[in-house]
Order: C-alpha cells, then sequence, then structure tokens
C-alpha cells in the first residue's frame, strides 16, 4: 500500500471514476492517507460521487507523475464505520470550513478492496504495486 501511497502523494492531484447510471463520472481528488493498512480517500455524504458510489461502489483512480508514470487503481469501495478516519482527514487536510456541525455536512471515508494497482509507464508495460 506504501507504492501506491507515495505515488498519490508524489502526483499531489488524481482522479476518480463513477458511474451515474451508465454514464462515467470523473472528478479531481487529493485528499488521501495511509492509516492501517489501507489507503483511506475521502468525498462528502452530500455530493453526487457519494450516491453514486453506494450505488456501484466499483471504481478506478487514476493518477499522473511529472516524470510520465501513471497509476491506475481500480477497486471496490467500502465506507468506512469508524468516523476517527474522517475526523483525521478533515483536520490533515484542512477541511474544516467544509465539514463541521455548521453545514452538517459529513466526510464519508472509503478504501477499497479487491483492488489492483498498476504504475504505467507512457511507452510501456506496467508494473503491479499490491
Amino acid at each position: 500500500m506504501s507504492r501506491v501511497n507515495d505515488f498519490l502523494s508524489e502526483a499531489g492531484v488524481f482522479f476518480l471514476a463513477t458511474t451515474d447510471g451508465n454514464q462515467p463520472k470523473i472528478r479531481p481528488l487529493g485528499a488521501h492517507m495511509e492509516v492501517d493498512g489501507k489507503i483511506i480517500f475521502g468525498v462528502g455524504d452530500f455530493k453526487s460521487v457519494y450516491k453514486q458510489m453506494k450505488k456501484n461502489p466499483l471504481v478506478e483512480i487514476v493518477a499522473c507523475k511529472a516524470d510520465g508514470h501513471w497509476l491506475r487503481y481500480t477497486g471496490k469501495a467500502v465506507f468506512e464505520t469508524d468516523y476517527s478516519y474522517a475526523e483525521q482527514m478533515i483536520k490533515g487536510a484542512g477541511l474544516e470550513a467544509i465539514y463541521n456541525e455548521q453545514t452538517g455536512n459529513k466526510l464519508m471515508t472509503f478504501h477499497l478492496e479487491e483492488a489492483t494497482a498498476v504504475d504505467i509507464a507512457v511507452m510501456g508495460e506496467g508494473e503491479s504495486l499490491l
């Protein structure tokens, strides 16, 4: 997992793909953390992406580094039941203005199970990171 986490950290921004019915939806994300042997991501409970993932948990994350390598991290999104992950992410990513009692917004954290992660060079074969 550390190799995937390091790749995401170096890339900075990465993209999460979901589906809305039969329409693919992609959006940029940046917040993630490695804890308890998994990479934790977060999305707002008030956003369409959360509803899409609840309906169809199969997702893909793609990140690109400046050296031309890109990551394809694919799996099944499993939402965490321990809200301490969300609290840690909110504080670490400076998201307190969005997720708080006044707004009523909750950060829903998840990790990927049954996952594959491949580091792919622009003109080469991929290398499994898991």
